[in-house]
């Protein structure tokens, strides 16, 4: 498609439906298993779940995965699993969203931002052994927008230095690293099931890890540190409490999202493949596109695409440039916005929001990349159901408005 051969004219355009940012994919079938649980009695973390985190694992190739309730709390378990404490130092990106650092706050240690490296939107990670000093205990690379990390280096820095990976992989699912999945090749991965994901439980988190004894102490912690599942007292001497001997939390997933999750993980080659399909059909119609750079995938990578995040680059954008070129975004963004058409920035900085900021007298000067990336970073609609039509009238509005 290009300029001179618009598919739609601006009538119509108005009067189509909303285009939303992502939509789930349910079916009677997500339904059906809803219903079991309720029939059944058994909604609390039950069979449904251990089928689910079965299928998870031989999808992704992990020895083990461990249902919770968010990628936030499946996050908090990891960490917590191995033994992050105060006084600690934890590095992670400075964008990505807000959960990657909190489940550090939340365990008394820091998190040390590194910037990006803004082609990928991933960590830079020659940037990382700058950052490496006595109190650096671990890192935690994120896989955004469903594009694995550079872990080859980064594995290699971590062995180097004595250090634990755990791979934020809340957007990562069907993204893969030259035949690995992501969030299995550091000691532990975290993944999302949040609507906006490729495969949703309406909230949930997986925690994926090969480390057994890592795993163990996960499924205790989920459960406030019981020393026995719900499941397995039900199948066993289900008259006697667990033993509490460690200090646990409350993030269990319900069989209720289980079931969904089991039926999801049945749609999950069709989803990937229809938000790659799409993906790529962007690609195309974007190509001449000078002021929008499409995402990149790196050889050796298979993108998950979770979102297809762009970057909104008129011009060449520096510190200098960004609000500028910030605010002309926001305004394509709130004309795509006024047509029915929902965009999103890719996510945030957490080094630019109050709590970050203030609290480590963070500067943006020193996060250049991540800056950039916070302010001009444009999410589009993408969906499996996306029909072409559909496709076309998001580029052919961003074409018209862009030039208005």
């Amino acid at each position: 498609m290009s300029r001179a051969e618009p598919t739609q004219d601006l009538s119509a355009a108005v009067a189509a439906p909303p285009i939303p940012i992502t939509k789930p994919v349910f079916g009677p079938e997500e339904l059906a298993a809803v219903q079991r649980p309720l029939e059944t009695g058994w909604v609390v973390q039950g069979p449904n779940v251990a089928e689910f985190e079965r299928k998870f694992s031989a999808y992704t190739g992990a020895a083990h995965s461990a249902a919770a309730s968010s990628c936030t709390t499946a996050l908090h378990l990891a960490v917590a699993a191995l033994g992050l404490k105060p006084g600690d130092e934890v590095i992670v990106p400075a964008f990505t969203w807000v959960a990657t650092a909190n489940v550090v706050e939340y365990m008394g240690a820091r998190p040390v931002f590194c910037d990006i490296d803004l082609a990928t939107f991933n960590i830079d990670v020659a940037r990382i052994p700058s950052l490496i000093n006595s109190r650096t205990v671990g890192m935690i690379p994120v896989h955004l927008f469903g594009l694995a990390a550079d872990m080859g280096p980064l594995l290699e820095i971590a062995r180097r230095h004595g250090l634990w990976v755990v791979e934020d992989a809340a957007c990562g699912f069907g993204a893969w690293d030259h035949g690995r999945h992501a969030g299995t090749l550091g000691d532990a991965g975290a993944f999302s099931f949040h609507p906006r994901k490729s495969i949703t439980t309406g909230e949930g988190g997986m925690v994926t890890t090969d480390r057994p004894e890592l795993d163990g102490m996960v499924r205790s912690l989920r459960d406030h540190g019981a020393s026995r599942s719900d499941l397995d007292r039900h199948n066993k001497a289900g008259y006697l409490l667990s033993e509490y001997n460690v200090l646990g939390y409350n993030y269990r997933m319900t069989d209720i999202q289980g079931a969904i999750g089991v039926v999801q993980m049945d749609r999950a080659d069709g989803v990937l493949d229809a938000r790659r399909a799409r993906a790529a059909r962007y690609d195309q119609l974007l190509a001449e596109i000078e002021w929008l750079e499409r995402p990149v995938v790196p050889a050796g990578l298979v993108h998950g695409y979770q979102s297809y995040v762009a970057l909104f680059r008129p011009e060449a954008p520096s510190l200098a440039s960004v609000d500028a070129l910030h605010e002309r975004r926001n305004r394509l963004m709130a004309a795509l916005e006024a047509e029915g058409i929902a965009t999103r920035q890719g996510t945030h900085a957490p080094i630019l929001q109050g709590f970050y900021r203030d609290r480590y007298g963070l500067r943006r000067e020193d996060f250049p990349q991540s800056v950039l990336g916070d302010r001009l970073s444009l999410s589009l609609p993408l969906y499996p159901q996306m029909t072409d039509a559909e496709q076309d009238r998001v580029v052919e509005a961003l074409l018209r408005l862009f030039d208005a």
